[in-house]
């Protein structure tokens, strides 16, 4: 004889399906019962105060304050561009792949990861954890690293002063 098509998971499952309906259906008939029928229009309404809060009670018409259309901003405000601001900034390379060419900079000022790709190194090549100078331009993807250069740990020697002549001995 064949056994039945049924298993114990489809069982299970049938059993799990039917005891949610019932939970979904005794909630149902228990916010009907608590349902506050003929209620008065005035006990629905709700109202938001000066500082944004949501009260049963109508504001203060005293506190009310005239705003004017023009003073309303919607969106965020544009960035100016500083003119004032060093396009050259300081970073470390988190990662850069040597084979695909490509890595990201870590930006010391903002913390925030830029990509650079091969063609934006102008100082040879550079690895992870290296100290590096960059600007940043806007790609079509995002902001990119260009004419990326190694960042000298010290600064460079001054000039030597020229010796003094050494004196005649007598």
């Amino acid at each position: 004889m064949g056994r039945s098509q049924e298993t114990f998971g489809k069982k299970d499952n049938e059993k799990k399906r039917a005891k949610k309906k019932t939970e979904k259906e005794e909630r149902k008939a228990e916010r009907q019962a608590n349902a506050k029928a003929g209620q008065p229009l005035e006990e629905m309404f709700a109202y938001v105060d000066e500082d944004g809060n949501i009260s049963a009670t109508p504001p203060d018409p005293k506190k009310k304050r005239i705003i004017k259309d023009e003073d309303i901003q919607i969106g965020v405000a544009r960035r100016t561009d500083d003119d004032n601001e060093d396009p050259v900034r300081n970073g470390i390379v988190s990662f850069f792949n040597d084979s695909k060419g490509y890595g990201f900079i870590k930006d010391q000022q903002t913390q925030e990861s830029i990509f650079v790709h091969a063609n934006g190194l102008a100082g040879g090549p550079i690895g992870e954890n290296d100290k590096v100078t960059f600007e940043v331009e806007m790609g079509p993807k995002g902001p990119n690293a260009v004419r990326v250069k190694k960042a000298s740990a010290t600064p460079p020697p001054a000039p030597a002063a020229p010796a003094a002549p050494a004196a005649p001995a007598e």
